[in-house]
């Protein structure tokens, strides 16, 4: 089975936030997972390079777009890798491959005549004396009244057309823009409206999309898709190849989605491998993102894929719901929000990993609190699943005599191990990450429950044999807790089957090998508990 999983791809204009890892997490999960079951997997992102948000920083900053882009790119590189992410491949939308491939998407759909051309009005900013890409264009969401950007009302998730918004400014200077009259290519979304209602009506019964993805397309699809403008007037980006517009560049509907093709593209080239592998009917796909991201996904992509002829439709969308801030909501503006870059100075990635996990907003909002996050690590992590090992571990290496053998595994403990990979396995297919993450924590404390009742302590005096046999049992279980927990938690189970002589991970029961453990530090240290002060306190000063 080919599985492709794509991340959406974060603007580079400024720092990862918690919202961001959040709704990235789950890719790296089901790629590690599938890898570990031997899966062919492709796993691609990149950073947006072109966007109107790059050149808004860099004029701000007054530097070049490209200092901006660089600068964030290498950043978001360096968070992923020190949060364990595995991409295949991990690229930038301003490579010439890249926009060589939108190149191509955009002129096989303007052939097949699913691009025309089409006389329009947009914003004119006389004070700037320039037309202003959507998102220089601010105003009042004409849906739900809320403030809201040219492209997009963050509110109520609304699509819009700069025109839209009521009481319009211009971003770069507060003035009121002018309609001017323009001409624009214009891609005819609405000519896909029956094959994106049975997408739909597939995803719904195959309980393959979450419900916000669900809910937003079927709201898109009950209102009538709408044709939409394809081309702007924006500093950077990639250039419209037909005659007449080569001055302006392709908007970000067909730009950028159209990156997890050339993201893939690259990775074929570099590895020389045949693309068609994972862009056909048969593949699974798992799209990973934000809510605010669903209708590029659901609605635009695949009409894009439609009409290239490129018949490989989405099958899983993955939208996360927004993560608050300690019940606030996250405001980059305000620098309320906890930066990716300055928490991985000072945390385990794994318990990075694992609240953000165990606490993801996969149905409603959820919230980052330094409390929970810190009593999360020292009870589940330290308190549970750390506590199990180093017991077990340490208990084993003051008894010189005991032997490992795998037949003094408890018979119900074996059954329900085995059980818990198809439970487990099944849940992270359906990218139900939270569930599963819960369900071996589960596991873990009826483990620690089984080491208390057992008693080897007092059973190595009076019956040594039972004492073994409890030991043996809490070592196969480590053993396939290291596995299991490795989507999730990569960095301790890395350590934990290094110690325990495990070749590999697998997605497959296991029984350790003929070896004693080797000496294993902790895999969690406590955090002081004041810790929680000192960074609500830390929070608090980034908004002063």
């Amino acid at each position: 089975m080919a599985v492709l999983i794509a991340g959406a791809w974060p603007y580079a204009n400024g720092d990862l936030h918690l919202g961001h890892l959040s709704s990235l997490i789950p890719g790296d999960c089901l790629a590690r997972y599938f890898r570990q079951k031997g899966e062919k997997v492709l796993y691609v992102s990149g950073s947006d390079c072109n966007g109107t948000p790059i050149t808004i920083r860099a004029r701000q900053e007054g530097v070049s777009p490209k200092v901006i882009a660089d600068r964030y790119h290498d950043s978001f590189q360096r968070c992923f890798d020190q949060l364990g992410f595995t991409f295949d491949c991990y690229t930038r939308t301003d490579t010439l491959l890249h926009h060589e491939v939108v190149q191509k998407i955009f002129k096989t759909l303007y052939d097949r005549g699913f691009i025309y051309h089409k006389q329009t009005k947009q914003m004119y900013c006389s004070h700037c004396a320039q037309f202003l890409p959507d998102r220089y264009v601010e105003g009042l969401c004409p849906h739900c009244g809320a403030h809201a950007r040219g492209d997009q009302c963050d509110a109520c998730s609304t699509i819009l057309d700069p025109v839209d918004l009521l009481e319009p400014t211009c971003k770069l200077c507060g003035h009121t823009p002018e309609l001017r009259q323009v001409e624009h290519l214009y891609f005819a979304l609405s000519q896909f409206q029956p094959q994106l209602e049975q997408l739909y009506v597939r995803a719904k019964k195959n309980n393959d999309w979450r419900e916000n993805a669900l809910n937003l397309t079927r709201r898109y699809l009950d209102e009538g898709l709408q044709d939409r403008a394809v081309t702007r007037d924006l500093p950077i980006g990639v250039s419209v190849p037909i005659k007449g517009f080569e001055d302006k560049k392709v908007y970000v509907w067909i730009e950028a989605v159209s990156g997890y093709y050339s993201a893939s593209v690259r990775w074929a080239r570099e590895h020389h491998k045949d693309i068609s592998e994972f862009w056909r009917k048969d593949t699974v796909f798992y799209y990973i993102q934000g809510k605010d991201n669903v209708p590029f996904h659901t609605i635009i992509w695949p009409a894009i894929l439609l009409g290239t002829g490129i018949n490989a439709l989405p099958t899983h969308l993955v939208a996360n719901e927004y993560v608050t801030l300690e019940h606030k909501k996250l405001s980059t503006s305000r620098n309320w929000a906890v930066w990716a870059p300055d928490i991985l100075k000072r945390y385990d990635p794994d318990s990075i990993r694992y609240f953000l996990i165990i606490n993801a907003p996969e149905t409603h909002d959820a919230d980052f609190s330094w409390k929970a996050f810190i009593e999360s690590h020292n009870g589940e992590l330290l308190g549970a699943y750390g506590n199990f090992v180093n017991r077990t571990l340490k208990f084993i290496e003051k008894l010189p005599e005991f032997k490992l053998d795998n037949a003094q595994v408890d018979a119900e403990i074996l059954q329900e191990t085995q059980a818990l990979y198809g439970r487990v396995g099944q849940l992270i297919e359906s990218a139900h990450l939270k569930a599963a993450l819960s369900e071996l924590f589960s596991w873990i404390r009826r483990l620690n429950k089984y080491f208390d009742e057992q008693k080897p302590w007092q059973r190595i005096q009076d019956a040594p044999f039972n004492a073994y046999a409890t030991l043996n049992t809490c070592l196969f279980s480590i053993a396939n807790l290291a596995q299991m927990l490795a989507p999730f938690l990569p960095f301790s189970s890395r350590k934990l089957g290094k110690a325990l002589h495990l070749r590999t991970l697998k997605w497959e029961i296991i029984h350790c090998p003929e070896k004693r453990p080797e000496p294993l530090d902790p895999l969690f240290a406590r955090i002081d508990p004041a810790q929680i002060q000192v960074e609500r306190e830390r929070l608090e000063q980034q908004i002063r």
